[in-house]
């Protein structure tokens, strides 16, 4: 569906999704007004590196400690990085205080979480963001960072980067694949201020169409649990992104329509479905839809732009994205495009 039509589908579908499409717009500009971009990063700038969530080793982020620095940034290691609680960087306690300890600092520019887990939900309430207003800074991450993410956009409308973390640089930059430097090397792109453009190939169930808003989003299972919660997710008029990873798709279902019950897919600018890996069914109990069934069942009475297969998730091609900053996504024939303008 090229743009011409999509426009002409929205007129012909009636006062309802005429006054639907007024109020993404309003959604649009009043939250464009809103957004907070942290200062892009310059040579000599300084990054943080802490653990909120799962445990890692000082030797296990070397290789991005090397390569970030290789960029011209210095980094600033933090107290988690080699604590382990069982499964945890260290007590909540102790995750806390070094996450707060870089929320306060300004002279800081940016905080990479050093990998994922589980745990940022144990301290996120706990955390005082009054100085991380006064001094924004790149907040970096994926998977269960999703909570800092759309905690940060939600409450605070400050932009941030839902990327890979130190546990996912090559452990050889010269021997690394290209698509591991591509995405990688966004991560950069990101910090540096340049605008990001991103493609995904043709798709069957892909809707056509063009949308434009803020983009937010990150792990489903992150953002379905987070529903009622101050970390909730106002999504209207916006460009919504999800991704998951070893989930069966009866979950995958319950949590979609968790997405649908709570109007979170009625009033997007449009939709992008990430990498989603699944855990196979028990022969037994075979659910009997795709990913792809899954999500169009969820949004066959909406009309905005719909695109899978896009390089984000649990993945090698997770490029990097600026959640709370506006962005266009078009989907057409010959594939999709997302692009950044901040």
């Amino acid at each position: 569906m090229n743009r011409k039509y999509f426009i002409s589908s929205l007129v012909a579908s009636g006062a309802v999704l005429s006054t639907l499409k007024g109020w993404a717009n309003l959604s649009i500009k009043e939250d464009a007004g809103k957004v907070k971009i942290p200062s892009y990063l310059k040579p000599g700038d300084i990054i943080g590196i802490t653990s909120p969530a799962g445990s890692i080793s000082l030797e296990n982020i070397l290789p991005a400690v090397q390569l970030i620095q290789g960029w011209g940034f210095k980094t600033e290691i933090g107290l988690t990085i080699g604590k382990k609680d069982f499964t945890f960087g260290g007590t909540d306690e102790q995750r806390r205080e070094d996450l707060q300890k870089m929320l306060d600092n300004p002279s800081l520019k940016a905080i990479m979480c050093a990998r994922g887990g589980y745990g940022i939900v144990r301290i996120i309430d706990q955390l005082n963001f009054d100085e991380f207003i006064k001094h924004p800074k790149w907040l970096i991450g994926f998977s269960d960072v999703t909570v800092l993410h759309t905690h940060i956009n939600q409450n605070f409308g400050i932009a941030t980067i839902h990327s890979k973390m130190c546990n996912s640089f090559p452990k050889e930059w010269v021997k690394a694949e290209p698509i591991q430097v591509s995405t990688i090397l966004s991560i950069k792109q990101a910090l540096t201020g340049e605008n990001l453009k991103y493609t995904a190939p043709v798709s069957v169930s892909n809707r056509s169409g063009r949308g434009e808003g803020l983009l937010i989003g990150g792990n489903l299972s992150i953002i379905a649990s987070n529903s009622g919660t101050k970390s909730d997710l106002n999504t209207q008029g916006k460009i919504l992104f999800l991704e998951d990873t070893g989930e069966y798709l009866y979950n995958l279902d319950r949590m979609f329509w968790n997405l649908k019950r709570t109007d979170k897919l009625a009033h997007l600018a449009g939709l992008i479905i990430g990498g989603f890996s699944v855990k196979p069914d028990d022969p037994d109990e075979i659910f009997g839809k795709s990913i792809y069934e899954i999500v169009m069942e969820k949004v066959k009475d909406y009309n905005y732009p719909v695109c899978f297969d896009f390089p984000v998730g649990h993945q090698r091609d997770n490029f990097a994205l600026k959640c709370g900053s506006k962005h266009v996504l078009e989907v057409g024939t010959e594939g999709s495009t997302l692009s950044s303008f901040h």
